[in-house]
């Protein structure tokens, strides 16, 4: 019971983060899961059917906001939801003793692509037009499946390659990514369900992620109209390197000694980041509201 109870509280902060940033709940959760002791392929099966829930209640929040551009979620959602169902059927065929450090370094190498994206990549201006199809289906092929093979993927490559082409409002970004997010959901569950049967789900894990996603997801949509995101990508980045890292030295039989001098150096370049992080926030970007307001002297001190 005690399990569960810390798992729906896990749910409740990976959709608070998922919601807010368009990335982070199938990463953060299958980090958990994992470091929990669960197998790469019940835990993404775990995480992928409670993703059924918190995205339709998310999608619904952030359409409810106007945070949603259909024609983005259209032509993501069916390369999306192929591309889980075939990385499902890929990660139940592996052997589970190989799983487990593919997986942790899978998720390890995405949580730093999410902390350097959030502190290397400065606010765009928004261009004039729309991503094109030949844009968003590959995207959404590929995210898909690493989403299922990973545990997450699908936020991580689709919202940093969206904010980064400039071609829609971050808000609208996040809405986007995390509507299409439900359709991806089934694709992987249905994927793992044909593989597995429904013995091999661990359906009480699942209702307990689903529970603290669903309690999130109204807020998460609220919280992303007025969070800056750089500062909180960054935490929930480096926090799913420093978790991956552990996993992944226990996996390759790392001694205890060396995965925890390299978790005090993540550890120490983790608050690095999230200080460095706030303090790009503190600066306005060329052609912002902020820049606008600001004192003519004080924009050229900068």
């Amino acid at each position: 019971m005690r399990k569960l109870v810390l798992l729906a509280f896990a749910g409740l902060l990976a959709q608070l983060v998922d919601g807010s940033l368009g990335m982070g709940y199938g990463v953060t959760s299958s980090t958990l899961l994992l470091a929990g002791g669960l197998g790469p392929v019940a835990a993404s099966a775990a995480v992928h059917f409670s993703e059924i829930g918190t995205s339709l209640v998310s999608g619904v929040s952030h359409h409810a906001l106007g945070n949603t551009d259909w024609r983005t979620v259209g032509i993501l959602a069916v390369p999306g939801f192929v591309g889980a169902f075939a990385g499902a059927t890929f990660l139940v065929n592996l052997d589970a003793e190989a799983a487990q450090p593919i997986v942790a370094a899978l998720l390890l190498v995405l949580g730093g692509y999410v902390t350097f994206r959030f502190l290397s990549v400065a606010p765009r201006r928004l261009v004039v037009g729309r991503p094109s199809a030949f844009f968003l289906a590959p995207m959404g092929l590929l995210a898909g499946a690493l989403d299922a093979i990973g545990g997450g993927g699908w936020g991580p490559v689709g919202t940093t390659s969206l904010l980064s082409s400039g071609r829609l409002e971050p808000r609208r970004v996040v809405g986007s990514v995390d509507t299409a997010e439900f359709v991806v959901s089934v694709g992987g569950s249905l994927g793992f369900l044909a593989a597995l049967g429904s013995q091999g789900i661990s359906w009480a894990f699942v209702g307990a992620l689903m529970l603290g996603g669903v309690v999130a997801a109204p807020i998460a949509a609220v919280v992303v109209r007025h969070l800056a995101p750089r500062v909180l990508g960054v935490a929930a980045g480096g926090l799913i390197v420093l978790t991956n890292l552990k996993t992944l030295g226990d996996s390759v039989g790392a001694s205890g000694i060396t995965i925890g001098l390299l978790a005090s150096v993540v550890f120490t370049l983790w608050v690095l980041w999230i200080a460095w992080a706030v303090k790009l926030e503190q600066v306005p970007v060329p052609g912002t509201a902020l820049e606008r307001a600001r004192p003519r002297e004080q924009v050229a001190a900068l």
